[in-house]
């Protein structure tokens, strides 16, 4: 190797020595930030529960996890499937699913309407549906409950207009649960799907309709296998936090409707339970991990499907 090659070679070691040296700083912050409190979390939910809801530290038990899906009998210690647990485990993933499904449903029009107004106005129609952000999501969560109550505007409308004649009991429900995740997540389904159609060549769409395709056909084979990317990625921001939802279930699906946020906080509240608590939050990590490597593999298709 001449005395030039070394000299490139040696001068490139120095700039990624320089490069880890600049990322150093951003890299300590997200270990501290970010994968302490699940190593915590980790660390937690193989320790021994305390008597009074923390740890004993020093003794390994994996008894947090084994609570996880199963519950020990009080007379003889037989392990049984935990049904409560398994319950809500199941139902935040069904509402999770149902509520994905629902702002699709909502959002694809809303979407595809917006991207197929003149250009001097799309920004307006971004911008209301960006306005919900500027709320806190308490506050929403409280709107939605003084329209679904039954003393509400809703009840009150549909009893106005003779529909029915006493109260819907809506409040404290499942569907309120889906109807307050759908009001609050659509518009993270609506923006990505926003920025999916708008780049969509509408000339595409021409072609189908001089080829004697109909509407759905067009919507079936040409628009949605274009504007998948934003489809899956509105379907993962919207499933992923109704996941761990904890507010909305509090506020609107009260104490019979628990989903997993509830159970991981009330495992640190009043269970006192921490390793349980823990072990519950790695395994909704674990979902939202799963969520995210269909996300990955399906875009990684679908972009090698269009290249």
């Amino acid at each position: 190797m001449s005395g030039a090659q070394k000299a490139a070679v040696a001068a490139q070691k120095q700039e990624i020595r320089n490069r880890w040296l600049l990322s150093a700083p951003a890299l300590l912050i997200i270990l501290i930030g970010a994968a302490g409190p699940l190593l915590v979390m980790l660390l937690y939910s193989f320790m021994a529960k305390g008597d009074y809801g923390d740890v004993k530290f020093g003794q390994f038990s994996s008894e947090g996890w084994i609570s996880v899906f199963f519950q020990r009998d009080m007379f003889d210690d037989t392990l049984g499937l935990a049904s409560a647990h398994m319950s809500i485990i199941w139902r935040s993933i069904k509402l999770s699913a149902y509520t994905t499904v629902l702002t699709l449903l909502l959002g694809f029009p809303t979407a595809y309407f917006i991207a197929t107004r003149p250009t001097h106005t799309r920004e307006i129609w971004v911008f209301l549906v960006t306005i919900p952000f500027w709320t806190n999501l308490l506050i929403r969560t409280f709107a939605m409950q003084q329209i679904i109550r039954n003393e509400g505007l809703l009840n009150n409308t549909l009893i106005w207009l003779g529909v029915i004649d006493s109260p819907l009991q809506i409040i404290y429900t499942d569907t309120a649960n889906l109807l307050g995740m759908t009001y609050v997540y659509l518009p993270l389904m609506v923006l990505p799907l926003y920025a999916s159609i708008e780049k969509l060549d509408f000339r595409l769409v021409e072609a189908g309709y001089d080829l004697y395709a109909n509407r759905f056909q067009v919507l079936r084979r040409i628009i949605i296998p274009l504007v998948k990317p934003g489809l899956i990625a509105g379907s993962i921001l919207v499933f992923i936090p109704s996941l761990g939802a904890y507010v909305i279930p509090r506020v609107l699906g009260g104490g019979k409707n628990m989903m997993l946020g509830n159970l991981i906080e009330m495992q640190f509240g009043s269970g006192r339970n921490w390793p349980l608590g823990a072990a519950m939050s790695i395994t909704l990590m674990a979902f939202v991990m799963i969520a995210l490597i269909f996300y990955v593999r399906n875009a990684s298709r679908s972009g090698a499907g269009h290249a």
